[in-house]
């Protein structure tokens, strides 16, 4: 699923008008004037949220005479609902074995850094696996940090400066902490 597509899709659901309008809908058709109806909303309103849903594929209208009666795609909404999720899995997959491939390459058998990749890619890769062996949170002087970085590669000044651009640590007044993942650069 390409992108945009998802983004509509994420976007056309995310509203609680529009999630009370999508479980209405999962016991069957309904008009526009009966969703208004039961959820007290004004029929323009309605006609609002059901373009978006349309646009997004969740919902289509079935004109009969002058009424038009909106169903839910049950298959189109469980396809896009799961795609998310299979894309997650996919990343995750191949970006556990890239990663290690990068880091048997990068890394001797003494697990000293042979050369810090210059793509970005590669080189959060790499700046990743050497922070496995500091504690979140933990306050590091500018000195302990140095002799972290010292076992795996002698430019520890580029590497420290490194894990502050990328966000992997956080520096103030010559004091590094390691920073949760969620805050780290993200690799794409």
């Amino acid at each position: 699923m390409q992108l945009d597509r998802m983004l509509e899709f994420h976007k056309a659901l995310a509203d609680a008008n529009r999630l009370k309008i999508v479980m209405l809908l999962a016991a069957g058709p309904l008009s526009g004037q009966e969703i208004a109806e039961k959820l007290g909303l004004t029929p323009a309103t309605v006609t609002h949220h059901m373009n978006l849903l349309r646009n997004a594929l969740v919902v289509k209208g079935v004109r009969e005479k002058n009424t038009i009666y909106f169903e839910l795609l049950e298959k189109e909404l469980q396809t896009k609902s799961q795609a998310i999720l299979r894309r997650v899995e996919t990343v995750k997959r191949t970006s556990s074995s890239e990663r290690e491939k990068v880091v048997q390459n990068f890394f001797d058998a003494d697990g000293k850094l042979k050369n810090i990749p210059s793509q970005r890619k590669k080189k959060l890769f790499v700046f990743e696996h050497l922070l496995q062996g500091l504690e979140i949170g933990h306050p590091y002087s500018e000195k302990e940090i140095d002799a972290y970085i010292n076992q795996y590669h002698e430019d520890h000044c580029t590497i420290r400066r490194e894990f502050v651009m990328n966000h992997y640590m956080y520096r103030e007044d010559g004091v590094y902490t390691l920073n949760p993942p969620e805050l780290w650069a993200k690799i794409e």
